[in-house]
């Protein structure tokens, strides 16, 4: 069934890129959701995907026309210890597609069986997972981050055993591509020099065409990287987002967010937020997010050294020159973006302090991060504004001596206000995909057969930037009782 105008490019790698196998049939297939959206995007005929021809394809059960599938070697560092070989245990590139407006992605199964990479496991997924999945990810796009994204769902009619038998499904997951640091690590872990160059060549051919005539393309191609990494993170901690399990093997080489497993948003900001319940020592805690990102660049660049420079030490030196490119990347794009959380349109020396000032208060008041930001889109038109932010600190009096310096920063700038207002609006979502929420949608999935509430919750996660009446309740913070302090990797 020709779903896909398949163009596939990693399938012509070399046979140790990749092992070459179908995904593994599921006993009844059953779509829960096809993106519409982005099937139009692809190129793809929505309603041919929800057909039973279609969903049998999504589940594994049938291979598409012009599809070569694989599972992707790659190793990584998890939680800092190195894995020399790791692969798609349980997902399968069935191949790439150039959408309509001529970007190259990836079709991926994720949840489609065992492969050799599975060290172990059954190579399934959970509907669990794969719902929160498909939520965060789209919700991740809609806020404007880069991000894989979600096709489809199907259910399998299986179950899968974790701590408790659990409804199986597979997700259809899209990508720039699947390249990891991981990836690269594979095959410095081998020593395998000809297939690093092969790879580094493939991957700036895909992400980064413009680099190929550089007089050093390898090195360009490391600290393109690493400035893409950069500019992501910094989005992520603009809106509170916490990846959770940030290895190596899930660091894009294409700078998009992958593996929405244990991530979760903040509700009351404390940098020290973890929710992964196997990040015991909170490796990977908010605040530690651009730290960790820098670390496995930096076991990037150790990898590509063969490529860098033909001597050892010249080529450490070149990975220091691309590694140092980071932290004023990420400390140009969070500062920029502290400015247009607060309203700012003009760079000065204290707003970074300002916003600093902030954060403590926040913290030390147990105040919304979320909702404390929106609330100043309200307050930046003048102090008639402040009700609804004071009311999120335990102290309205803390929010009161900020505000006081934060009007008189506001006063050196002729703006509007309510054009800034309208400013701020666009940067400080009023929704995001709350963990208490999704985990309140998973639920009733697994539990009940209701897809209705993730259906409500995709749709308000879809728009926002916008106050939409009727839908105030997906703007709150989770009662005590709601509280959701663990998410898991799902595997």
């Amino acid at each position: 069934m020709a779903l896909f105008a398949f163009d596939n490019t990693y399938a012509r790698l070399p046979d140790r890129f990749h092992v070459r196998m179908p995904p593994a049939p599921v006993a009844a297939p059953a779509l829960v959701r096809v993106n519409r959206a982005l099937a139009a995007v692809l190129g793809v005929d929505a309603a041919a995907l929800a057909s039973p021809e279609g969903v049998a394809v999504l589940a594994g059960n049938s291979v598409p026309e012009g599809a070569e599938p694989l599972a992707q070697a790659y190793a990584g560092h998890q939680f800092g210890g190195f894995s020399p070989q790791l692969g798609d245990g349980r997902a399968i590139l069935l191949g790439e597609v150039v959408g309509r407006d001529g970007f190259r992605r990836d079709i991926q199964l994720k949840g489609s069986g065992r492969t050799p990479f599975s060290r172990g496991g059954d190579g399934r997924a959970a509907l669990g997972p794969v719902l929160r999945e498909y939520v965060i990810s789209e919700a991740m796009f809609a806020l404007g981050v880069p991000t894989t994204r979600s096709l489809a769902a199907v259910t399998t009619g299986e179950p899968v055993q974790r701590e408790t038998p659990l409804p199986g499904a597979v997700l259809t997951r899209v990508a720039a591509s699947h390249l990891r640091v991981g990836t690269f690590q594979f095959f410095a872990a081998r020593q395998d020099e000809d297939a690093l160059r092969i790879l580094a060549d493939y991957a700036i051919a895909r992400h980064y065409p413009d680099l190929a005539g550089a007089s050093h393309p390898h090195r360009a191609f490391l600290g393109a990287v690493v400035e893409a990494q950069a500019r992501l993170i910094e989005q992520w901690m603009l809106i509170g987002f916490i990846h959770g399990v940030m290895n190596t093997d899930n660091c894009t080489i294409s700078g998009e967010t992958i593996d929405y497993g244990p991530c979760a948003f903040m509700d009351a900001y404390d940098p020290k937020t973890v929710f992964s319940s196997i990040d015991h020592y909170g490796r990977y805690a908010y605040a530690n997010q651009p730290g960790i990102v820098h670390w496995n660049l930096t076991r990037l660049a150790e990898a590509l050294l063969p490529l860098l420079d033909a001597e050892t030490e010249p080529a450490i030196e070149r990975a220091k020159e691309q590694l140092a490119r980071f932290a004023p990347a990420f400390e140009a794009a969070w500062h920029a973006g502290l400015r247009r959380k607060l309203g700012l349109t003009q760079a000065r020396e204290a707003d970074l302090a300002l916003a600093e000032d902030l954060l403590a208060r926040m913290q030390a008041n147990g105040a919304d991060f979320t909702l404390t930001f929106r609330a100043l889109c309200g307050a930046a038109t003048g102090p008639a504004g402040d009700a609804a932010a004071r009311a999120l600190f335990a102290d309205p009096a803390a929010y009161d001596g900020w505000a006081a310096g934060w009007r008189a920063r506001l006063a050196e700038e002729a703006v509007a206000p309510a054009e800034r207002a309208q400013a701020m609006q666009a940067v400080n979502p009023a929704i995001i995909p709350r963990n208490h929420q999704m985990e309140a949608a998973i639920v009733a999935a697994v539990e009940r057969g209701d897809l209705s509430v993730f259906e409500a919750l995709l749709d308000a996660t879809a728009r926002p930037y916008e106050d939409r009446p009727g839908l105030e309740r997906y703007t709150l913070p989770p009662q005590p009782e709601e509280r959701v302090l663990q998410t898991f990797c799902g595997t």
